[in-house]
């Protein structure tokens, strides 16, 4: 599986790897999973990625991760039964935010299906406002 970023894109740094197996479904009418489940990976990719790091994706918590964008570009549809295989980077923090980046495959298939981004924001659901991103998170995105 190709893991290289190009030099003309902005650094990015591989954070995490994960499988997801294709449920059936997933699926649409036309017999591949739909566009809004690769959101969906996305998103099982970040929030594995940020538990990881010891941060609770919760209403509970005092402060967490929310997106305020994302993107996808589709290129080869994915079928089931499959296991998809997330790459998740990151790149440069801001003071409240995070871009994150992810390749999405198919295992044992070299082709690269999908890739997308998302904008992380770190906010205070108290306030609704965002807050400065936590030092250690900057650190290892850094």
């Amino acid at each position: 599986m190709a893991t290289e970023i190009p030099a003309s894109s902005s650094p990015r740094k591989l954070l995490l790897t994960t499988r997801i197996p294709v449920r059936w479904g997933d699926m649409d009418y036309y017999g591949h999973v739909n566009n809004t489940v690769y959101f969906r990976y996305f998103e099982q990719a970040r929030v594995e990625w940020l538990e990881g790091e010891g941060y609770a994706v919760s209403p509970e918590a005092e402060a967490g991760a929310v997106i305020i964008n994302a993107s996808c570009t589709f290129m080869v549809p994915v079928n089931y039964p499959a296991t998809v295989v997330v790459h998740l980077y990151a790149g440069e923090p801001g003071r409240s935010s995070v871009m994150t980046w992810y390749e999405l495959y198919v295992e044992g298939d070299d082709r690269l299906y999908a890739e997308g981004s998302a904008k992380v924001v770190w906010m205070d659901p108290r306030t609704g406002k965002s807050v400065s991103l936590p030092d250690a998170l900057r650190a290892k995105v850094s």
